[in-house]
């Protein structure tokens, strides 16, 4: 049922109208896709004994010795930065691949996402006080300096801090989490040592400075709101900014040549704005160096390889599988015929033909043999694709209907039909708050339980949805209400009947539309009537189940699995009573024509809003199998095919769907950056939500409280231990339903070394190059 007529939420977006709030720390500083990648390693910075992640990097790592020095790397991003200021509410992708050449990170992710000190920039960082308040003095490296030439020093750290504490509303910042805790900030016994005081205990340090500013960035709000968004004054990286060519869809990076560290093995590093959708035909142009890319273009790569290692040349290909390779020897021959015939005009339209598909397959052949230049370096990226469930209003606002929903869907066979075809694994994610490998990892998804036909059935019947429940007319209801919802329904679909096409790229990651570009939320259905906000909190109905399955996420937080061993351990049935009330029956079977559910003369149906368009097509299949689930439990589904535009802000921000597919990016520091995404909604004083990032607007006290007190405490074991008693309660929850880590493919030319699929690190821009030849050791790749 879509959400006619009900209450929308909204972000905040801080005094006057600025577009700060608190947002999630990767929407300015990743490396790939949308984000930039701050993996969520939990709390520790130690060693640790964690398992590997679920699926290596895959970048072709290569001692420095090796790699020749020059040349010029073109890299596909889709579209040049509109912002340098990654603290900007649109910095983007692009954004954050700038920054990460160009200026201070003190501190990196390593492959399993924990943050690593970057010694290019730290000699050492370290809490060295916490009574009465936290200390932390960083010693910077003393080779550290700005292309100008000053020393990176104790002023850009203080100019850094008063832009984004939030103090001052004339910096149109987008985040500032962390920032606000900081009580004052001075040098230390040096030029070289920074010390930073805590007004109250903050766990995530570590996630401050990076990318650190110069101090004429951060020192004015003019600066920081105008100067920095296509220049920056000073910069401190292996790179330097070089030529932004708008027109030609370009921005160029030089070596360094004040940089202290390790040189940067290429001359230069040009990105190049090119969309999704073009990056196939750019790759067989030979104009790219690397790319991320599609199955699709992963898959004609791949065909070329397959050729190449054959002995096919292009043309060969070209006949076997190419353009005109289904044409027959008949057909041949008629053509021929047709070409030298006696009626001129046939004759001269067909061998117009005949020209253009020896034109294509010479097109096709060419290609071919480029793209067997390319390999395809995949690994699992650092987010993940999840179900939404809008819990703001509707059937879904019963925390049982949530769960039957989850219960309905088999969470393994979405993630095998994305990854298992790539050759990826295809475990489905555990957590909302770390992944496969990360110190805070814990799989605590049996706090809802898994796929059960059954169960999910039971869960809707307690809720009241029940078969023939469609045909029920409540009480007091009489032919004129009859006419009514009728003529208010049929104006819905009229509404509501078109279709946008969209977009290059299917998966989405929150921070391409960030909160600050959100639009006031409008009403949902023409003219539909404003209603009061509605409570997030369980149906008195569901009061015993929710007692019951809370215990259960209890029992997680306090570790009481581990006493059962491997060899102990059952298949996950659920737990009797902790979902529908103890002995609820599954409805009986029905004809299958009577299955749709339905409750006071109500259908079960729920809005889907998928993407449409190229790009989007793996989306758009996992939606069609999750419609296939739901059907077999009784909920239809009205799925809703809208552009990319405005899928994520018309949309998903606002409230305006009842289920939709929509990637997260992960982060070091869950106990910050994930808090937005699932806090409790606040009521606002015009009756909507104020939802920051949760947008499938379900929270609770005891969440927040969590997150709190992981983002309060310094004893990193107690910090990971609050983190999965949070994930534990937030599956408990059922607002969101993790389904599989998102897949990364990345084209890169086969002498492209130390680049690819990075999986969870940060790439190390000044190691990436081309490989030395055996016959030319010693010289670069002139490109």
């Amino acid at each position: 049922m879509s959400q006619v007529g009900a209450p929308r939420g909204r972000t905040w977006s801080g005094p006057s109208g600025s577009p700060r709030s608190r947002t999630l720390r990767s929407v300015a500083i990743l490396t790939s896709a949308v984000l930039a990648v701050t993996v969520l390693a939990g709390c520790s910075s130690g060693d640790g004994d964690d398992a590997a992640p679920a699926a290596a990097q895959d970048n072709a790592p290569t001692a420095r010795g090796l790699v020749g020095d020059g040349g010029t790397l073109r890299w596909a991003v889709d579209s040049l930065p509109t912002t340098l200021n990654a603290f900007q509410a649109d910095a983007d992708a692009a954004t954050g691949r700038v920054t990460g050449a160009v200026l201070p990170a003190l501190y990196t992710l390593d492959e399993r996402g924990r943050p690593r000190l970057n010694p290019d920039y730290l000699e050492s960082a370290e809490v060295v006080g916490t009574e009465p308040r936290q200390v932390v003095l960083y010693k910077l490296n003393q080779q550290a300096v700005w292309s100008d030439g000053r020393e990176i020093g104790a002023a850009d750290f203080v100019a850094q801090w008063r832009a984004l504490s939030g103090r001052d509303t004339a910096y149109w910042t987008a985040r500032n989490a962390g920032y606000e805790r900081i009580e004052k900030i001075e040098k230390g016994r040096n030029d070289l040592e920074v010390r930073v005081t805590f007004a109250k205990p903050y766990a995530d340090w570590r996630s401050l400075f990076t990318p650190l500013y110069p101090k004429e960035v951060m020192g004015s709000p003019n600066a920081f709101n105008d100067g920095a968004r296509t220049t920056l004054k000073s910069t401190a990286g292996p790179f330097l900014l070089g030529k932004t060519d708008r027109k030609d869809g370009s921005l160029t990076l030089v070596r360094n040549p004040r940089w202290w560290g390790s040189p940067a093995k290429l001359d230069s590093l040009v990105l190049r704005a090119v969309p999704r959708t073009d990056r196939e035909a750019a790759l067989a142009a030979g104009t790219l160096d690397l790319a991320e890319v599609d199955r699709a273009t992963a898959d004609r790569i791949a065909l070329a390889l397959k050729d190449a290692g054959a002995g096919r040349a292009g043309a060969q290909a070209a006949r076997l599988h190419g353009p005109g390779s289904a044409v027959t020897p008949g057909k041949a021959l008629k053509s021929w015929a047709l070409a030298h015939g006696e009626d001129e005009e046939l004759a001269a339209e067909v061998r117009a033909a005949r020209a253009e598909n020896k034109a294509a397959a010479a097109r096709y052949a060419r290609a071919q043999d480029t793209l067997s230049g390319y390999v395809v370096r995949k690994s699992l990226e650092p987010a993940y694709t999840q179900l939404s469930l809008n819990g703001e209003s509707g059937p879904l606002a019963d925390e049982r209907v949530r769960r039957a929903v989850a219960r309905a869907i088999d969470r393994r066979e979405l993630a095998e039909s994305v990854l298992k075809p790539l050759g990826l694994p295809a475990e489905p994610p555990g957590s909302h708050l770390a992944l496969a490998g990360q110190a805070a990892y814990a799989d605590s998804s049996d706090a809802l339980g898994g796929q059960d036909t059954k169960e999910a059935r039971a869960l809707l019947a307690d809720a009241g949805w029940v078969p023939g429940g469609a045909q029920q007319k409540p009480a007091g209801t009489g032919a004129g209400a009859e006419r009514a919802e009728k003529k208010e329904t049929d104006a819905k679909k009229k509404a509501e009947g078109a279709e946008d096409t969209a977009s290059d790229d299917g998966l989405y990651i929150v921070g391409d539309d960030k909160p600050g570009e959100l639009r006031a939320a409008p009403r949902i259905g023409p003219g539909g009537p404003e209603s009061g906000t509605r409570v997030l909190a369980p149906a008195p109905a569901a009061a015993r189940e929710s007692a019951a399955l809370l215990a259960r996420a209890e029992a997680l937080d306090t570790g009481a699995r581990a006493a059962a061993g491997p060899g102990n351990a059952k298949p996950d049935k659920g737990v009797a009573g902790a979902y529908a009330p103890m002995g609820s029956a599954a409805p009986a079977a029905v004809p299958a024509a009577s299955q749709a559910l339905g409750k006071d003369g109500k259908p079960l149906s729920l809005r889907f809003v998928l993407p449409s368009g190229p790009g989007s097509e793996t989306l758009r299949a996992v939606g069609d199998r999750i419609v296939r689930m739901l059907d077999a439990v009784g909920i239809r589904t009205e799925v809703t095919k809208v552009s990319d535009e405005s899928f994520f802000k018309d949309h998903v921000a606002s409230g305006d769907y009842d289920l939709a597919l929509y990637s997260w990016p992960a982060s070091a520091f869950p106990a910050t950056d994930a808090r937005p995404i699932f806090a409790k909604p606040e009521p606002a004083s015009d009756g909507s939500l104020l939802v920051e990032q949760n947008y499938s607007r379900v929270g609770t006290d005891r969440i927040d409280q969590l997150f709190d007190q992981a983002a309060g405490t310094l004893d990193e074991e107690e910090a990971g231990d609050l983190i999965r008693q949070a994930d534990a309660r937030i599956w408990a929850a059922a607002g969101s339903l993790p389904l599989y880590q998102r897949p990364q493919l990345v084209a890169a030319r086969k002498d492209v070394v130390n680049a690819g699929a990075w999986g969870f690190a940060a790439p190390r821009y000044q190691d990436i190059g081309f490989k030395k030849s055996e016959t030319t050791k010693g010289s670069g790749s002139n490109r």
